[in-house]
């Protein structure tokens, strides 16, 4: 039987979170050590080598341009080794839906890249981050997981890191697929696919960006008006995501200061803070007329990441940007 040979690349997260006591709330992500995460793993018996390397050790909440650039550099050299089959990332689940997107976006998917956090840390009594953590290696063993893109595997489900996000708090199963369903089922001892590999001959989509322009989200509320957009702007804001009410919708005045905005060149993307749905064209915002994109599958977080991608690239036209997100 052949071995596979994965990397493991942790950042920290609840999935190596210590909290010191068992039945207790509070913990500190990224408490133990990747080594030991690994080390807990391979008492299993797994038929997998792990080669562990830690690129950072805190709550995804802090994870930002400096940790992306070390994860994508290390998963470019890994995928051009022929002695590495997969990649495995260990990652707080918070920011685990922003990674993996850019990831996807920017990674060529030769081999599995698989992302793998867990919702309780790991001396709470029920912790889910070995399971999912074995799962991670099921599914990154596994030579029909190439071509799928980059992966989050939570909760027994392979999603695809383009559709999921978090969408519970606190629960073990907090992730869902949208508008995509999972890309199949999976436990320590099974993987079921539910479908051929859809990015098999896939290129990365976008270059990875040598630093990321300040894209913002402003959330649309009943009453506001349109000083967050000025404030936005004032702070040097490359590019705008509404997170709006609805079908990415907003005040009047909101849309009309957005829309100035976009005239000016800061693209500008209509997302919603609905937890799910499509977002599209010139339904109750006239985008044509407004120079306004929409959305939608995105939400704000992913939407946000796809735009500073688009404008690292220099790509700014409301036109080329709406084909980018129509692209997923």
């Amino acid at each position: 039987m052949n071995i596979a040979r994965l990397l493991v690349l942790g950042t920290g997260g609840t999935i190596a979170g210590a909290g010191g006591n068992a039945i207790g709330a509070a913990y500190r992500p990224g408490g133990y050590a990747l080594e030991v995460l690994v080390d807990g793993l391979a008492a299993l018996g797994l038929p997998a080598q792990l080669v562990p390397q830690e690129i950072a050790r805190i709550g995804s909440q802090d994870i930002g341009f400096a940790e992306w650039q070390a994860l994508h550099a290390a998963c470019q050299t890994a995928l051009a080794d022929p002695a590495v089959d997969g990649i495995i990332i260990t990652h707080g689940t918070d920011t685990a839906e922003e990674t993996g997107f850019l990831l996807d976006l920017t990674l060529a998917t030769t081999k599995p890249v698989v992302l793998v956090g867990a919702m309780r840390p790991a001396d709470a009594v029920g912790a889910d981050g070995l399971r999912n953590f074995a799962n991670a290696v099921k599914v990154a063993s596994d030579p029909a997981a190439a071509g799928r893109g980059v992966m989050l595997v939570m909760g027994d489900a392979v999603l695809a890191a383009r559709d999921a996000r978090k969408a519970a708090t606190s629960s073990i199963d907090a992730f869902r697929s949208f508008p995509r369903g999972p890309l199949g089922r999976v436990t320590p001892a099974s993987l079921d696919w539910f479908g051929p590999p859809h990015r098999a001959d896939e290129q990365a989509r976008y270059p990875f960006p040598q630093e990321l322009p300040r894209v913002a989200i402003l959330t649309a509320s009943a009453g506001m008006d349109d000083q967050p957009v000025a404030a936005l702007l004032g702070i040097g804001a490359k590019g705008i995501v509404l997170a709006g009410m609805g079908q990415g919708n907003a005040p009047a005045q909101v849309i009309r200061a957005l829309a100035r905005a976009a005239a000016k060149g800061v693209p500008v993307v209509r997302s919603t803070r609905v937890d799910e749905g499509l977002v599209d064209r010139n339904v109750e915002v006239d985008d044509d007329r407004l120079g306004l994109v929409a959305a939608r599958a995105l939400g704000p977080a992913k939407a946000r990441v796809l735009l500073m991608v688009l404008v690292a690239a220099g790509i700014t036209d409301a036109a080329a940007v709406q084909a980018a997100f129509d692209a997923g």
